[in-house]
């Protein structure tokens, strides 16, 4: 099973991609999955207007929806913009949406959110289910929000509470068994 996983937001120290980090190595160590990490930063994808869709969708653009072809699941994890989606992350599905022929459905999806306040994204984890599923992909039904994500991780990048580590890791691996009977 491949899975692709990239952070919906564009900010360098981010702590969604320090999160997608944290769950990429729990996939490799704890699964037999193939993880594929991208980040959207390095795609360039301009807001989605029609006119430029007009004038051809942009390379970056196509660039993501070409790995969404090669794979079977994705893993987001995503921070909340004012309780909701994050425009970096619903600004990608707009545009992959418009790739002919779609490459964005009947994907096994699980999401994942961290922010620094006491509710670790699940408002906007529960936003971002919404575009997903109606592009008729597969959310799967739990999530993970890690709370007070500036204190939850060490200078390597790690989770520093083994509980939330094993929270995901136990997550992760149940997504990766539920996403392979899908398949």
């Amino acid at each position: 099973m491949k899975v692709l996983m990239f952070a919906g937001s564009l900010r360098e120290n981010s702590l969604n991609k320090k999160l997608i980090r944290v769950a990429k190595k729990i996939l490799e160590k704890s699964t037999d999955a193939e993880a594929i990490l991208i980040d959207l930063q390095k795609y360039q994808l301009p807001v989605y207007d029609g006119d430029i869709e007009a004038k051809g969708i942009p390379e970056g653009v196509l660039k993501i929806a070409e790995a969404i072809k090669l794979v079977d699941a994705i893993i987001v994890s995503t921070p909340e913009y004012n309780g909701s989606i994050s425009s970096p992350l619903k600004n990608t599905i707009d545009w992959v949406s418009r790739v002919k022929p779609m490459p964005l459905e009947k994907k096994q999806i699980l999401l994942m959110g961290a922010s620094p306040g006491g509710l670790g994204a699940v408002r906007g984890l529960l936003h971002s289910r919404a575009p997903f599923e109606k592009l008729e992909n597969f959310v799967y039904p739990e999530f993970f929000g890690l709370a007070r994500a500036h204190e939850a991780f060490d200078v390597e990048g790690n989770l520093k509470d083994e509980t939330q580590y094993e929270r995901a890791q136990k997550l992760i691996s149940a997504f990766i068994v539920h996403g392979q009977k899908g398949l």
